[in-house]
């Protein structure tokens, strides 16, 4: 016998398949640069490393409504960024799903670069000067014996990000609002069914499934993490 709360309706895997997509897409565009800063800030001192630190980490500690407002302000149609990838090249942010992507980029970030960064510092520098002293460059060694060598932790790093993508909601209610069908992911869903009179079940069943596919992301992650150390022994 089938339980009722074990279906979703078609709104609710509308919902499912936004916060996927949405998920997925933060976390992918946002793990090239991730790298980048997780490289930098793991390998090398320079100045002002404490400010890009803060600027890095900000999102964490900030509301993520103050998040979304201010990527409201850069990204509506008339802020600084917003009219210019309209007016040049016809694609608008806000109050779409790429708004919500974006917003979950934003907000989990700083999770992806810290473990991205403790990736890279768990790697001996010595075996990419060994690299360099057979020939290879900067970004060969980089390449061939960094990014393969901390490979699990930039995983974990993303499944990290992937899993606080999923359950964003003050930054994407701001940027993307909540249009069914559009940007209306399951968190957002499950706020819109608990203000309905009728909505419980639904909520309850979205609220599960969100439970199971963050355990699944988290446990993915920390098995990672637990694998990495063979990897980098000296």
């Amino acid at each position: 016998m089938e339980l009722p709360w074990a279906l979703l309706t078609p709104t609710e895997w509308t919902a499912l398949r936004l916060s996927l997509q949405v998920a997925l897409c933060a976390a992918l565009v946002s793990l090239p640069l991730a790298i980048w800063a997780g490289y930098l800030l793991a390998r090398f001192q320079f100045l002002g490393k404490w400010l890009v630190e803060v600027l890095i980490d900000l999102p964490l500690v900030l509301p993520p409504v103050v998040t979304g407002y201010l990527l409201l302000v850069g990204f509506g149609p008339r802020g600084p960024i917003g009219s210019i990838l309209s007016g040049w090249f016809g694609i608008k942010i806000v109050f779409t799903w790429l708004g919500a992507a974006m917003a979950s980029a934003v907000v989990s970030f700083p999770l992806m670069v810290r473990a991205i960064r403790l990736a890279f510092q768990g790697v001996d520098p010595r075996f990419e000067m060994a690299a360099r002293s057979l020939g290879a460059g900067r970004l060969r060694a980089f390449f061939t014996v960094a990014l393969p060598l901390a490979r699990r932790g930039l995983i974990a790093g993303f499944m990290l990000a992937f899993a606080r993508s999923l359950g964003e909601f003050g930054a994407t209610i701001m940027v993307a609002g909540n249009i069914e069908g559009r940007t209306r992911t399951i968190p957002l869903a499950i706020y819109t069914l608990t203000n309905q009179p009728d909505g419980m079940a639904g909520a309850w069943r979205l609220v599960g499934l969100s439970i199971l596919l963050a355990c699944a992301a988290l446990v993915a992650s920390e098995w990672l993490e637990r694998r990495r150390s063979p990897d980098v022994r000296a």
